[in-house]
């Protein structure tokens, strides 16, 4: 059985309709809809989503949980969004707005500009060294935060760098005599 398939999925304050396979969702920051393969049956009752196969089939339990975490981030994300901060560590290393999304100065020759997506809306604090990006699209998130941390990852012996601000860097010992 799937673990992570049989926990509900909270509503909270997004509207939920659901036709057969089809299940629409309206919350605060987006709405849409999320259709279910035929072997999968949801129900509803009125606070919280339960989503069960019909019948077994073969890796129900990574199709199964994968459905219910998909549904799950999309109506989560409707009504409260997603949120991840990312920490600038550098002397001189920060992040500005641009016209095109942001522009980072982390240290090269050269100023490196970053093209945001419309879902994504990023906040810098007046230090320019931390990040907060929000959206409703959890991947999609995850994904330019990342794209993001990749620009200059933070290293090991000094620790500067970009990084997540719950992230640890495990900082090495330098050269010994």
């Amino acid at each position: 059985m799937s673990k992570m398939g049989k926990k509900p999925i909270l509503v909270g304050a997004a509207k939920i309709t659901i036709d057969d396979q089809k299940i629409s969702y309206e919350g605060k920051k987006n709405s849409g809809e999320y259709i279910l393969p035929e072997w999968m049956d949801i129900s509803f009752d009125g606070t919280k989503l339960i989503v069960l196969p019909k019948r077994p089939v073969d890796d129900v339990n990574r199709l199964w949980g994968m459905h219910r975490a998909l549904l799950a981030n999309a109506i989560i994300g409707s009504d409260a969004g997603f949120e991840r901060q990312i920490k600038i560590v550098g002397l001189g290393f920060k992040a500005i707005k641009s016209a095109i999304g942001m522009q980072f100065s982390l240290g090269f020759s050269h100023k490196i500009d970053f093209p945001l997506p419309a879902e994504v809306l990023v906040e810098i604090d007046k230090t320019g060294q931390l990040l907060t990006c929000r959206s409703h699209d959890k991947a999609m998130l995850g994904l330019i935060c990342s794209k993001i941390r990749a620009l200059r990852p933070a290293e090991p012996y000094k620790g500067t760098g970009i990084q997540y601000a719950d992230e640890v860097i495990l900082r090495k010992a330098g050269k010994t005599k």
